[in-house]
C-alpha cells in the first residue's frame, strides 16, 4: 500500500479523520485543522445531523442563501429561497419576478407527475410467449409488493404502468419491465426502488413456474433494477405573456414589439444551435438549481433529467421556446423534474425544511412550479441581458465585491469602488488600478496651502 492511503477511515472518528488528512494531505497541519473546525456548527445536535448526510464528513461546506422576492406564481405570492455562490443569479431572477409581477406573473400547469423505473433482465425464449403472459405477471407482481405500496397506495400513490419492452434488437436476449410510479409528494427513490428489486424476485418465480417453456426458458437473468432519473412525464410548464406594447419598458434602445421580436429570434438561435443551447439551458439551471438545492432536493438528479429531455429528438435544444403572434409576446419552459417535499433532506436539513416553510408548505407540484418558475425567470434575466446591454455589464456590477475581496479591500475601499464604478466598466485589472490608485493617494504627503 502507499504511505499515504489508509483502511478504514470510516471507523475513525471525526478529530482522527482530521489529524490524518491533515499530516498526510496538508502544508500546514494546524491551519488546515482550524479551517474545517471554524465552519463546524455551533449547535453540536445540528452538526451531528449534517454530519449524517454523507461518508467521512469533516466540515461544512458553506454556501450564500438567499431570497429572491416578488414572485408572483399562479396568483400566489413567493420570496423564494435560492442556494447559490453566484449573485447575479439572484439578482437576475429577482429583476425579472419584479418585471412580470404587474403583468400577470407566471402561469403554470403540471402536464404530468408520473416517475419510472426499470427492471432490465435476460431471457432466452421467444417474446412473444413472455408478450402473452404480461396481463397474468402484472397482476402476479402487483400482488407480490402490496406490502410495499399499501401505503403509498393509501395517500393516492403507487405503481401506475407496466410495460415490457423488447430490447433484443439491440442486446442479445435483454428485456426490460418499464415501471411508472405516482409517488404523491414524496421522491420516491427508496420506494420505486424497493418495488423494482422485488419484481426482480417475483419475476424469477413466475417465469421459472411456466409449464410451457423449456428448461433454457424458465431460466432469467436479474440484470439490475433501478429508478430512471428521466422523467418525461414528470414535467411542468411556466409560461409568461403579454401584449408587446407592454414591453416597452424592457430597453431604452427599442420599443415593445422591437424586444420582443429581437428576443424571440435569440430563444430560436437555441432552439436550432447545441452549442447556443447549451449555454442558454445552463442559465435555466442556474435558477433551478438554486431553489432546488434550498429545499433539499437532487440537483444533479434534476439537471440529468432535463438535459436528457433537451436532446429527445436526437438534437440538444433550448428548454424554453419563444413566440410573438398577434401581437401577443408568449415565452415558456417546459422542465421535467421529480421534486419531494417530504422524506430525505427535505425535513432533516434544518435550512431546506425552513425553504419549505417559507415557500408556504407546497405539495411536490406546487415546488414544480415554483422552480420552473424561478428557472423561466432566470432565462428571461439572461436574455433579456444579452440582447439589449450585454450579459457583461450586469454580470461583472454584482461580481465587483468578489473582485474587491479578492484583491484585500477593506470596507472603506468597498464603499468607495461601489461609487466609482456606478457608471464604468468592471475587470478585475479596473479595480486592481483603483485600489493602486486609493492607496497612493493615501501615501502622498499632504501639501500646506500658502
Amino acid at each position: 500500500m502507499h504511505e499515504k492511503s489508509i483502511s478504514g477511515l470510516h471507523k475513525l472518528s471525526k478529530a482522527e479523520k482530521i489529524n490524518w488528512l491533515a499530516k498526510n494531505f496538508s502544508a500546514d497541519e494546524g491551519t488546515t485543522t482550524e479551517s474545517l473546525h471554524s465552519f463546524w456548527h455551533e449547535d453540536a445536535e445540528i452538526q451531528r445531523i449534517l454530519d449524517g448526510f454523507s461518508e467521512n464528513t469533516l466540515s461544512n461546506f458553506v454556501f450564500p442563501y438567499g431570497i429572491a422576492p416578488n414572485f408572483l406564481v399562479d396568483g400566489q405570492m413567493y420570496a423564494v429561497p435560492m442556494v447559490i455562490e453566484e449573485s447575479s443569479v439572484v439578482a437576475a431572477a429577482a429583476s425579472a419576478a419584479k418585471f412580470w409581477l404587474p403583468k400577470g406573473g407566471f402561469k403554470t400547469t403540471v402536464l404530468g407527475t408520473t416517475k419510472l423505473g426499470q427492471l432490465h433482465f435476460s431471457w432466452k425464449g421467444h417474446s412473444a410467449k413472455l408478450e402473452a403472459l404480461m396481463p397474468e405477471l402484472c397482476r402476479t407482481l402487483l400482488s407480490d409488493v402490496q406490502h410495499i405500496t399499501s401505503n403509498m397506495e393509501k395517500r393516492g400513490g403507487g405503481i401506475s404502468s407496466i410495460e415490457l419492452q423488447n430490447m433484443c434488437h439491440l442486446e442479445a436476449d435483454y428485456y426490460q419491465l418499464k415501471v411508472g410510479f405516482e409517488t404523491c409528494d414524496s421522491m420516491g427513490a427508496n420506494f420505486i426502488n424497493s418495488v423494482l428489486e422485488e419484481f426482480g424476485r417475483s419475476l424469477q418465480h413466475f417465469i421459472s413456474a411456466q409449464p410451457s417453456f423449456s428448461a433454457s426458458e424458465r431460466e432469467v437473468e436479474v440484470i439490475m433494477a433501478i429508478l430512471s432519473n428521466y422523467t418525461p412525464n414528470c414535467i411542468v410548464r411556466a409560461e409568461v405573456s403579454c401584449p408587446v406594447e407592454q414591453l416597452d419598458d424592457a430597453c431604452i434602445n427599442l420599443d415593445g414589439l422591437g424586444f420582443a421580436e429581437k428576443f424571440a429570434k435569440a430563444v430560436r438561435i437555441a432552439e436550432i444551435d447545441p452549442y447556443r443551447a447549451t449555454t442558454h439551458n445552463k442559465g435555466i439551471y442556474n435558477g433551478v438549481d438554486a431553489v432546488v438545492i434550498a429545499t433539499g432536493n437532487d440537483f444533479r438528479a434534476t439537471e440529468a433529467c432535463g438535459h436528457t429531455y433537451a436532446a429527445r429528438d436526437g438534437q440538444y435544444r433550448s428548454l424554453s421556446h419563444c413566440r410573438v403572434e398577434n401581437g401577443i409576446f408568449k415565452f415558456w419552459l417546459d422542465l421535467p423534474i421529480a421534486l419531494g417535499t417530504v422524506g430525505g433532506l427535505t425535513k432533516l436539513h434544518p435550512l431546506a425544511n425552513l425553504s419549505l416553510e417559507i415557500l408556504g408548505q407546497p405539495s411536490a407540484p406546487e415546488l414544480m412550479s415554483i422552480i420552473a418558475a424561478t428557472g423561466l425567470a432566470q432565462n428571461f434575466a439572461a436574455v433579456r441581458s444579452l440582447v439589449t446591454t450585454g450579459i457583461q455589464k450586469g454580470h461583472m456590477k454584482m461580481h465587483l465585491m468578489n473582485i474587491l475581496n479578492h484583491l484585500g479591500g477593506d470596507a472603506d475601499a468597498c464603499k468607495a469602488a461601489a461609487e466609482y464604478f456606478q457608471d464604468r466598466v468592471v475587470s478585475f485589472s479596473a479595480v486592481r488600478e483603483f485600489l493602486d490608485r486609493r492607496e497612493e493617494g493615501k501615501t502622498k504627503p499632504a501639501v500646506n496651502a500658502m
